[in-house]
């Protein structure tokens, strides 16, 4: 896996790079500098002389290690249909990718290669201070709370929705539903299968578009191979 790292950096525009807005030598252009003396000439701005008759020097970001803090969904939901041992691999995956930037898990520090799973859910994140670096969320993301607001308290983020294929397209057209987080029971036909779709449909947007403000998100099926799934979606990438 050291041939991966975990992306970052947001498909729309908001922070979440690795890079630090500091003079340094990378590969992001920073600012304008005047030229002082003993700026190497190679850094020298000369379309910037050409407009202005000044010598300016061109400064790079600095890249900056990434710390990376693992939460691992425990809540009820996970224990069904493969959600939590698959959640586990894609962790581990992720972590393994991690390991040289700094890995840690939520209360738990330094991931050691063992997954620690949060049996309250994703819902503790909202009283919790917001960890250093980037938050990996690896969940069902099926818990009621307001979702937005969590992804942007955390504010460098990676989620990795994992769900089964069931739950993505049931396959019945009359069933006694029963959910596991709440306890409740309720009858359902097909149209409330088709309000279920719509309304996960809407879910699963709002999820996806927040956290790829706030760096990436990946959608996995319970059982798909993982890292080309990882690599598909943009939560991977080669170093």
């Amino acid at each position: 896996m050291t041939r991966y790292r975990i992306r970052t950096r947001p498909t729309q525009p908001f922070a979440g790079e690795r890079t630090q807005a500091i003079p340094g030598r990378g590969l992001e252009f920073y600012e304008l500098r005047g030229y002082a003396q003993g700026d190497e000439p190679r850094f020298i701005d000369w379309r910037a002389y050409a407009r202005t008759g000044r010598l300016y020097t061109r400064i790079f970001q600095t890249e900056a290690p990434a710390r990376f803090t693992f939460f691992l969904d425990g809540s009820p939901s996970m224990k069904l249909l493969g959600k939590e041992a698959y959640a586990e691999r894609v962790l581990r995956v992720l972590a393994e990718c991690a390991r040289f930037e700094g890995a840690f898990v939520w209360g738990g520090g330094r991931y050691r290669g063992q997954p620690q799973k949060v049996a309250e859910g994703p819902s503790v994140l909202m009283n919790l201070p917001r960890p250093k670096g980037v938050s990996v969320l690896v969940t069902d993301g099926l818990d009621e709370l307001d979702w937005s607001r969590l992804l942007q308290k955390l504010r460098r983020v990676v989620l990795v929705q994992v769900m089964a294929a069931e739950e993505l397209a049931p396959g019945f057209a009359e069933a006694l539903l029963h959910d596991v987080e709440v306890g409740s029971r309720l009858e359902v036909g097909e149209a409330e299968i088709r309000g279920y779709q719509e309304t996960l449909a809407k879910h699963l947007l709002r999820l996806k578009t927040t956290a790829r403000r706030l760096g990436s998100y990946a959608l996995l099926r319970v059982g798909e191979p993982i890292v080309p799934a990882l690599l598909r979606q943009g939560v991977l990438e080669e170093r």
